[in-house]
């Protein structure tokens, strides 16, 4: 039940647009929310608490007012289909899903619970919605925002990083979406940079050792990780395989700098996940997800970690640490 106070700490900005509970009605049913994880929640529950706390930032309170499902596909696209199945028959009022390859999923299988998306890549341009200001359908949500150059700057960070680097890796699933335009704008960049680049595949965690052996034996002398569900999962694998092949890495999510790695550059996950709840509290109020335009990223950290420099007898130069907006010592 929603308590007066927080209806009136609602009602005074105006979010309150849900019909009240009917006078002398002791109890209301709380709405159900599905939230889906891609990766695991030993990993990413900070990615639940954000979203928990985004709610509760608009008085919707989960095992108050609502109540809020979780569920956790571990890295495994497989997943996806049977965690939205079980969500749908509990009848929930919106469903939330993580990632692209969830994301798409979850198009194809639900089509009249209202979906919302985070941190997913090219939206419009990868077919999930009809366009960014109108998604059509019964979805909508947070985009990550790589369409906007984003690709291109892993490629101008590491290069100042490491500036002797001429051969680059790029770890990269083939199974997840997007990944082929991301390609296409490192590449870009790196000729510019008289850089080359050489992709180098992973499907699952068990191929990651295997894979760092091959960039080893291949001499590369930099990475750039194209996160994804199964990346994001096992980034404490990811880092200590690039530490111990020594070789300078930038990731997409600062998730991985905190477990050791480089640098990272890109949104704040936690944050995409904080604005999904949004979206969530504007459809329980009557909003549809077709008349909810889509969001992009207003801000980018670049997030450098002098231990993981010092580990590998790089000096990061100050005109990039002058740059970075966190500077792990």
């Amino acid at each position: 039940m929603i308590t007066r106070r927080a209806f009136v700490g609602v009602l005074a900005v105006g979010l309150l647009r849900a019909p009240l509970t009917a006078e002398g009605q002791a109890t209301t049913v709380r709405p159900r929310i599905g939230f889906i994880e891609a990766g695991s929640r030993s990993a990413n529950q900070h990615f639940l608490d954000a979203f928990r706390q985004g709610l509760s930032d608009l008085q919707y309170v989960d095992g108050q007012n609502i109540a809020i499902e979780d569920r956790w596909a571990d890295g495994r696209t497989d997943r996806f289909p049977e965690l939205i199945t079980e969500l749908i028959r509990l009848k929930v009022e919106v469903l939330v899903v993580a990632s692209t390859p969830g994301a798409n999923i979850a198009k194809q299988m639900v089509t009249t619970v209202p979906v919302v998306f985070w941190g997913v890549s090219d939206p419009a341009g990868t077919g999930l919605v009809a366009s960014l200001a109108h998604p059509g359908g019964n979805i909508t949500g947070v985009a990550l925002g790589t369409e906007e150059g984003l690709a291109g700057k892993w490629v101008e960070f590491l290069r100042d990083a490491a500036p002797s680097i001429t051969r680059v890796a790029v770890l990269r699933n083939p199974s997840a979406r997007g990944t082929e335009a991301r390609m296409k704008e490192m590449e870009a960049a790196a000729s510019t940079s008289k850089l080359t680049l050489h992709p180098f595949e992973a499907r699952s965690a068990d191929e990651l050792e295997g894979v760092f052996g091959a960039m080893r034996r291949a001499h590369m002398g930099g990475l750039i990780v194209v996160a994804d569900p199964l990346t994001l999962r096992h980034r404490d694998l990811v880092v200590r395989l690039a530490a111990q092949a020594r070789i300078p890495a930038i990731y997409h999510f600062e998730e991985f700098v905190r477990a050791g790695g480089l640098m990272s550059y890109g949104p704040s996950v936690p944050d995409q996940a904080r604005r999904a709840a949004a979206y969530v509290v504007k459809i329980l109020q009557g909003a549809k997800p077709a008349d909810l335009p889509v969001e992009r990223p207003t801000t980018f950290r670049l997030v450098i970690n002098l231990r993981a420099a010092s580990g590998l007898g790089l000096t990061i130069p100050s005109s990039l640490l002058l740059r970075a907006d966190e500077v792990i010592q």
